[in-house]
């Protein structure tokens, strides 16, 4: 998990207004962040499955919003790949 100062660090990043917390632009930052952290933890892990299940979930649904993204706004969706360094 994210620590809070970890979270309001990334939605400071990409918030779209002053009180937004759950943009998809957001949602899709906050994932991309616990990708990253589980990432490492399964290189010193290679057996932990139940981790690698909850990995395999989370890039899912980040899919689910990048795809979300770029039918609803193909700006947004271009500026956030590029912001969180995704490739596409």
């Amino acid at each position: 998990m994210l620590t809070t100062k970890e979270k309001t660090k990334v939605i400071e990043d990409f918030k779209r207004h002053e009180k937004d917390t759950g943009s998809e632009e957001v949602q899709i930052a906050l994932l991309t962040e616990e990708i990253k952290r589980l990432l490492s933890h399964l290189k010193k892990h290679k057996k932990d499955v139940h981790s690698r299940r909850g990995l395999l979930k989370m890039v899912s649904k980040r899919k689910k919003l990048l795809n979300y993204l770029k039918e609803a706004d193909t700006r947004k969706y271009n500026s956030t790949i590029k912001k969180i360094g995704v490739k596409k």
